[in-house]
């Protein structure tokens, strides 16, 4: 057993992990993080997304003692004050999601992405999410509400603002 200290969602936990223990199950069986999903395992459809130290990860190909003295984000940490993250409302509004599986690593890569390109087309939110696969929706909404949490997350931008007839459209 190895020793490792790390901050989720804001809680320092410190806890003894079996070295092989990938992130994602110390989440999920540890700490009760269950909406970090385990999808593949093989880092394949990044629906265990987290942040690791503010960067996007899957969280499947991360050891727990990798994340020794780290902070780590899950989808459970990103809402504030009973308010969801504009990435989340915008998944909300504009149907982003069907069977749900894929939504925390595609909300958490999707902040990431807006982190990096406050403002991208539509070809770099595809690109930004390769990484990540929906079965579901075709991504079109996904795109639509990554594009609409762009608009929310502008400075000056009222998170109640409704968004242009274009993005919150139904449709997939």
């Amino acid at each position: 057993m190895t020793q490792i200290r790390v901050t989720v969602d804001g809680v320092e936990y410190a806890d003894d992990v079996e070295p092989r223990m990938l992130l994602v199950y110390y989440l999920r069986e540890r700490l009760g993080k269950t909406g970090t999903v385990v999808g593949c395992d093989t880092s394949n459809c990044g629906a265990c997304t987290v942040h690791l130290n503010g960067q996007s990860v899957k969280s499947c190909s991360v050891l727990a003692v990798q994340a020794d003295g780290a902070e780590v984000t899950t989808i459970e940490g990103i809402a504030r004050d009973g308010q969801l993250h504009p990435v989340q409302q915008a998944f909300h509004d504009n149907h982003a999601l069907q069977c749900g599986y894929c939504t925390p690593g595609m909300i958490m890569q999707a902040i990431d992405l807006l982190g990096d390109n406050p403002d991208p087309d539509e070809q770099e939110i595809r690109e930004g999410l390769e990484g990540n696969l929906c079965r579901c929706t075709g991504y079109h909404n996904i795109v639509r509400a990554v594009q609409d949490a762009a608009r929310r997350m502008k400075p000056g931008a009222s998170a109640d603002t409704p968004a242009p007839a274009a993005v919150a459209g139904g449709g997939q």
